[in-house]
């Protein structure tokens, strides 16, 4: 075994992660009830257009727009009522000159009529007629057949995450359900033997096992299914069984714990057939390793919390939420309060608390170890310092990755 981390950058991980590897692209029909977060498997393609016709935006009256112009407070416009538009109904009115049509939002235009007239710029007159204020333009306060949709054409692409609006979009144009590609599983392996379960008071030399619940979370968030398979001891024999079973139920497996150079580390040395990468330049996670086992992914991620939950945002996240390695992420823009020093050859990715000062938000480091868990919870994102550049000054503007 190799006694040195070979170490590769970022893209390069990712490249060979793609290429070594194939991502299941299961599809499966769902409601869109229960489309949330789920990542469509084809193009949604209008069936019609929406709206569906001419309908006002507001309460009023629709008038032929022309017959209003020039009126005024001092010269109001008198128009003659002579029906009311009913929600839900087609208008069988044909609108002519002077007259107007009481509509309430979202009522369909009867035929004849361009312009709507704001209710607060109308007065009664009589039971039949009104006084019009202001003049309409045409168009105005309308959305048009066709405005917001058109019909055929593609609303929502293949790959889009969806989320509330888009579950809204999908009604509006005819669906009840939607194809979507199925949830990946995710199998999380925690290794260590100082590590103990939650519920058990450590003794010295013992932690309690973060790892498991932290990539747990993070899985469920990104959009996979996570399986734990619990703490592994320092055992190449238990190790193998838990890896095999976890790797037979899984599309994809973590292990977090034993990718470090160590002889007590043993991750390494049973993904070593299969490995595509051990050691990204990257900090923290460093040690973070790749292997193809039996057609499924194996992503050894270090014992560190820090360190695993970088590796996890950087090269299984993606995979989760969107299948590819796009820029996809949600960023903000910030102005950074401190100077940060980076070394050579890595990149750096500094985790950061967000505060609004004087209309600006400032991104202030959360320093701290990468086995410090408190540095995670308290902050709001990361940002990343590239290979190019040997740190950050204060003031810089920079772009937070929001966790």
């Amino acid at each position: 075994m190799s006694e040195l981390f070979q170490v590769v950058t970022l893209d390069q991980g990712r490249s060979l992660i793609t290429n070594q590897w194939k991502l299941p692209q299961r599809i499966e029909r769902v409601k869109i009830s229960e489309g949330l977060n789920r990542r469509l498997a084809v193009d949604l393609v209008a069936k019609e257009p929406v709206p569906g016709f001419d309908r006002s935006v507001v309460d009023g009256y629709a008038v032929r727009a022309a017959d209003t112009f020039g009126a005024s407070e001092s010269l109001p416009a008198l128009f003659k009522v002579v029906g009311e538009v009913a929600m839900g109904d087609q208008p069988d009115i044909i609108l002519q000159a002077n007259e107007a049509v009481a509509i309430a939002t979202g009522g369909m235009l009867p035929a004849g009529a361009d312009g709507i007239v704001m209710i607060e710029y109308t007065e009664k007159m009589d039971a039949s007629t009104i006084e019009v204020y202001k003049p309409s333009a045409p168009g105005d306060y309308i959305i048009r057949r066709g405005e917001d949709v058109a019909a055929d054409s593609v609303v929502l692409a293949r790959g889009t995450v969806i989320g509330p609006y888009q579950m809204g979009l999908a009604a509006a144009v005819g669906y009840e359900t939607i194809e979507v590609t199925e949830r990946l599983h995710v199998g999380v392996i925690s290794t260590g033997e100082e590590l103990v379960e939650p519920a058990v008071v450590p003794k010295q030399g013992q932690v309690r096992d973060v790892n498991t619940f932290c990539l747990a979370g993070l899985i469920e968030k990104s959009g996979g299914i996570p399986t734990l398979y619990g703490i592994v001891r320092d055992d190449r024999t238990q190790l193998q069984d838990t890896l095999d079973k976890a790797i037979e139920e899984n599309d994809l497996v973590i292990i977090s714990g034993g990718s470090s150079i160590g002889v007590r580390d043993l991750t390494l040395e049973v993904l070593s057939e299969g490995l595509i990468f051990h050691g990204l330049a990257i900090r923290p996670g460093k040690p973070t390793l790749a292997a193809v086992v039996k057609n499924k992914l194996v992503m050894g991620l270090p014992g560190h919390p820090a360190s695993a939950a970088i590796a996890f945002y950087l090269l299984v996240q993606p995979l989760l939420k969107w299948g590819t390695y796009q820029d996809g992420e949600q960023t903000v823009w910030a102005v950074l309060n401190r100077n940060l020093a980076s070394g050579p050859g890595r990149e750096d990715y500094v985790r950061v608390k967000l505060f609004s000062d004087h209309e600006k938000t400032v991104a202030v480091p959360v320093l701290g170890k990468s086995g410090l868990i408190h540095t995670l919870a308290e902050a709001d994102g990361m940002i990343r310092i590239p290979l190019s550049k040997e740190g950050l000054c204060a003031g810089e503007r920079v772009e937070v990755i929001l966790f």
